[in-house]
């Protein structure tokens, strides 16, 4: 839309380059067919597209085998997949109390069928304790399951010890990496990440309906959320073993993993440019809105440890009409909670909810002086 800033990436980035729309249209006008399902030209070049996105997938995340990267809807299906198709009544699950309903509701929904779950206090910024994680692993974990970055407070993870002390435990670790990967570097190998879970729509400038999870070798088995048709050994009853087929039951979306792989030649050719312009906007979106008379923000002070988002609240308004005042003078943002009650009842906003900015590749300095002056304007009218 001209004429709106939109603050909105943490959610949906937008716009996308020019190259996922083009790259949607030709799957669905040239290729139309679906891959896996036939010998035909038009089929095999369906799956070829299908490939040459896996491959760019974990080429980003440095997987060393592309196979081993299943396509979902969404970073939610991702983490389902990865905690359902893990865990079993009896096993014992380590996470934090700032998770996204994405991770929290299926581990409640799994506690509730016998396995247990064990919750680490975060810090009030959102900060994760390595040492109190590390405590809290011991003999019996089967998986550490956690967010790189809370939606709300925007704090990073230090991924690394809590990978060597679950695998030292003999556990997994799953990372919900939606608000994070395409803008900080992944790396599985390196890290230790055993699944990781991401969608396609936000930081990897994809279109909706896309995501991935990541099976690495650590994973002797996973169960798939759905059995069906896979397009490969269809005589046999039981679904496949082999990945990534064993979780990619019924036809892909086609259209959204070219436009996915499009996105991510994007950012292939951006370099480090992209990621450096989202952490620059939100350093100063954080400077700007600190500096505003009753405005709090959350998460962590420090910008070199925060994801690209900021979130902040007014005095006392309701976060959701913050956002419709700020909407209708030109800015695109989220008021609310955000789909992650738990983060707000770390940050003591439960009641309200906050406001959310997310910038994203696109925006620009402009683009930030116009939040904060709608955010000074808003706060003028609001405050006593």
């Amino acid at each position: 839309m001209d004429g709106v800033v939109y603050l909105d990436n943490a959610a949906t980035s937008h716009p996308k380059p020019p190259a996922v729309l083009e790259a949607m249209r030709d799957a669905i006008e040239r290729i139309g067919a679906s891959p896996g399902r036939g010998g035909h030209r038009q089929a095999i070049e369906a799956g070829r597209a299908v490939f040459h996105c896996r491959a760019a997938v974990a080429e980003l995340i440095g997987a060393l085998e592309p196979e081993r990267v299943a396509f979902t809807k969404n970073a939610t299906e991702a983490i389902n997949v990865g905690l359902c198709g893990v865990l079993r009544p009896g096993d014992r699950v380590v996470t934090t109390d700032i998770e996204h309903n994405a991770m929290w509701r299926p581990l409640c929904r799994l506690a509730r069928a016998g396995v247990g779950v064990d919750v680490v206090p975060a810090e009030t910024d959102g900060t994760v304790d390595p040492e109190r994680m590390l405590r809290a692993i011991g003999e019996g974990t089967r998986l550490v399951a956690l967010t790189h970055a809370s939606n709300v407070l925007g704090a990073l993870v230090e991924v690394r010890p809590i990978a060597a002390a679950a695998h030292a435990a003999g556990a997994l670790l799953l990372l919900d990496a939606a608000q994070t990967l395409g803008e900080w570097p992944l790396d599985v190998e390196d890290l230790g990440i055993d699944l990781l879970a991401a969608p396609g729509h936000k930081g990897l400038l994809g279109p909706q309906g896309t995501g991935f999870l990541y099976v690495g070798p650590r994973v002797e088995a996973i169960e798939p959320l759905a059995v069906g048709g896979t397009g490969s050994r269809s005589e046999e009853e039981e679904q496949p073993d082999v990945l990534p087929d064993r979780l990619e039951s019924g036809t892909l979306n086609l259209p959204g993993i070219a436009g996915l792989s499009a996105a991510l030649a994007y950012l292939a050719q951006q370099g480090g440019e992209a990621r450096a312009n989202v952490r620059q906007r939100t350093a100063e979106l954080a400077t700007g809105l600190s500096e505003i008379g009753g405005v709090r923000l959350l998460g962590p002070r420090e910008h070199t440890v925060r994801a690209g988002l900021v979130t902040f609240t007014v005095g006392q308004a309701d976060s959701e009409d913050v956002a419709a005042d700020l909407d209708q003078r030109g800015v695109a943002c989220r008021g609310g909670l955000h789909c992650a009650p738990q983060g707000h009842r770390k940050a003591g906003t439960i009641d309200r909810g906050a406001v959310r900015f997310s910038p994203g590749p696109f925006t620009s300095a402009e683009d930030v002086a116009t939040a904060i002056r709608a955010v000074h304007a808003v706060a003028r009218e609001v405050l006593p």
